[in-house]
């Protein structure tokens, strides 16, 4: 992997947010303040101008480079959860940043969700992108841990992506504006879970046509 698979993954995941940004929006503003989408999409349409520069790194830098960007860019909490995802894996996969097994991509995500959860101090049933998250690197590991192969992980992971998403309707928010609503923050599915699934479920397509 390179700077040319990150920006690739980038224009998938900048693609997936045009397509469902009113459906993002109309979510967000349910519970919370209905800027979400628009902060993520002001982030990936940046990063799309950045893609010379992106293209032009090795792995790790290259996600340095978009997290530097998206921490600059994005409003709200999404532009430091962001920064600290894709920091967490640049730090994580080293200077080359060579992405050479499953067990590799399993340390590396799993070391960027590690930093978001710090950053943003949530976890498991907080109704935020972290019940999405969370359960993908759990999966992750597991599927690493039982010499899963790529084709057979890109395959799994948007169906766990999806299911944690729908998992967040029932759940009670504790972080964020939603988390002002109580009782009444039930019944809604998270914003920010919605988009991390589909910009996984995103990723995932596109590495897996990289694969074929």
């Amino acid at each position: 992997m390179n700077g040319k698979t990150v920006m690739a993954c980038i224009e998938a995941a900048h693609a997936t947010l045009k397509e469902h940004t009113e459906e993002i929006a109309a979510l967000d503003q349910q519970i919370g303040d209905g800027d979400h989408i628009f902060n993520l999409l002001r982030g990936a349409d940046a990063l799309l101008g950045l893609r010379a520069d992106i293209e032009a790194e090795a792995f790790a830098p290259a996600l340095d480079l978009a997290a530097s960007k998206l921490l600059s860019t994005v409003g709200g909490s999404s532009g430091p959860l962001f920064y600290s995802l894709l920091h967490g894996m640049a730090k994580a996969s080293g200077e080359s940043g060579d992405v050479a097994s499953v067990q590799d991509a399993a340390r590396i995500f799993a070391a960027g969700v590690d930093a978001v959860a710090q950053r943003g101090k949530a976890g498991l049933g907080s109704k935020t992108m972290m019940d999405v998250l969370i359960p993908v690197a759990s999966r992750l590991a597991e599927l690493a841990d039982s010499d899963a192969s790529p084709e057979a992980v890109l395959d799994t992971l948007p169906g766990v992506a999806e299911q944690s998403m729908l998992a967040t309707r029932d759940m009670l928010a504790t972080k964020g504006r939603a988390s002002f609503l109580g009782e009444r923050s039930r019944g809604h599915i998270d914003p920010g879970a919605r988009s991390s699934q589909l910009m996984i479920d995103a990723v995932c397509a596109r590495l897996a046509q990289d694969r074929a």
